[in-house]
């Protein structure tokens, strides 16, 4: 079981945000398969502040999305006050302070892994947000800068400090990104030093990698990432996994088409005709990562424009039932 503030879920597996993926229905797919808690993707305050038209589409909710998280990056204290007082009344039950994002043009704003080395700063911006909201605030960070400073303990501390509800960490530093391994022994040791959950990220690519990280961190939940684009059984498949030790069969072409179609089919729900191909057509290249003989498709569906195109793609894939590999690295 699983509890962040007053939510609760007996299925401790949850989906991360994903910039340029974790979208309504992408979402919405995830709960199909059994995940009971998702986030949308990350919203920058200073973005939301200047009503950025992608921001709106990025923030595209549902009844049938609840509960979900809202994953805000900043740092300015008057933007933060800004925006939590724009953000009265949105359909989120949590918010997640980001300061594990890697990317450069995040951090050279002194925003996400950036506070890593300041973990008193972080402190300070969590401990504002918990005056702003009534909502539980948690924050994700990763388990340093670099080798030379991994802090991660401190920085969860801090967090606690602060009244964070919980703590998210990536088992990487900033520096590698998603490159190298998971240090799962420095997750372990923050999960050892804190009285608040603690929900562990990195390398949960099937059910046995996410077993893995419960079992040897003590986590008491697991984001998954990457490992769902184009995969959402991997919340079934991990479900079953946790609760009997077995594992069912990986879907076949007929399944993943199915599923593909139905995916698309909310794409042109959620925005219209004319956007949805565009929206959906990455996903074609992640569905069929896994699949023989398939590149050709792939690269024509980065040019599809259209549903047909689209769709006519779908039905392209290999007509024998040939059953997805498991998958055990990322999809790119």
């Amino acid at each position: 079981m699983l509890k962040i503030g007053p939510l609760e879920f007996a299925f401790p597996v949850i989906q991360a945000p994903m910039a340029g993926v974790s979208d309504l229905p992408f979402r919405l797919l995830a709960r199909e398969f059994g995940c009971p808690f998702t986030f949308m993707e990350m919203v920058s305050f200073r973005a939301l502040l200047h009503d950025n038209r992608t921001t709106r589409l990025r923030m595209m909710a549902s009844p049938l999305d609840r509960p979900m998280g809202l994953q805000i990056l900043g740092d300015d204290p008057k933007e933060l006050e800004e925006g939590m007082r724009l953000l009265e009344g949105f359909s989120h039950d949590l918010v997640d302070f980001n300061a594990a994002c890697p990317a450069n043009k995040v951090v050279h704003k002194g925003e996400g892994a950036k506070f890593l080395r300041d973990p008193r700063k972080l402190h300070d911006r969590l401990r504002l947000l918990r005056m702003l909201t009534d909502k539980p605030v948690t924050v994700k960070i990763r388990i340093g800068w670099d080798v030379d400073q991994v802090n991660a303990v401190e920085t969860a501390l801090a967090a606690q400090e602060a009244g964070a509800a919980a703590v998210f960490i990536h088992g990487r530093t900033r520096k590698q990104f998603y490159s190298g391994v998971v240090d799962y022994g420095v997750v372990g040791r923050v999960k050892a030093a804190l009285a608040i959950p603690l929900i562990a990220s990195g390398d949960a690519f099937t059910p046995a990698l996410i077993k893995k990280m419960f079992d040897e961190t003590g986590c008491d939940g697991v984001a998954v990432a990457r490992g769902a684009i184009g995969n959402p059984w991997l919340y079934s498949e991990t479900k079953q996994y946790l609760a009997t030790g077995t594992l069912p069969e990986r879907p076949d072409t007929a399944e993943v088409a199915r599923v593909m179609r139905h995916h698309l089919d909310m794409c042109v729900e959620a925005y219209d005709e004319r956007r949805a191909p565009l929206v959906f057509r990455k996903f074609v290249y992640w569905y069929t990562k896994s699949l023989p003989h398939v590149k050709p498709l792939r690269v024509a569906a980065l040019k599809a424009s259209n549903i047909e195109q689209v769709l006519a793609l779908i039905n392209a894939l290999p007509a024998k039932n040939i059953r997805l590999p498991e998958r055990v690295a990322p999809i790119a």
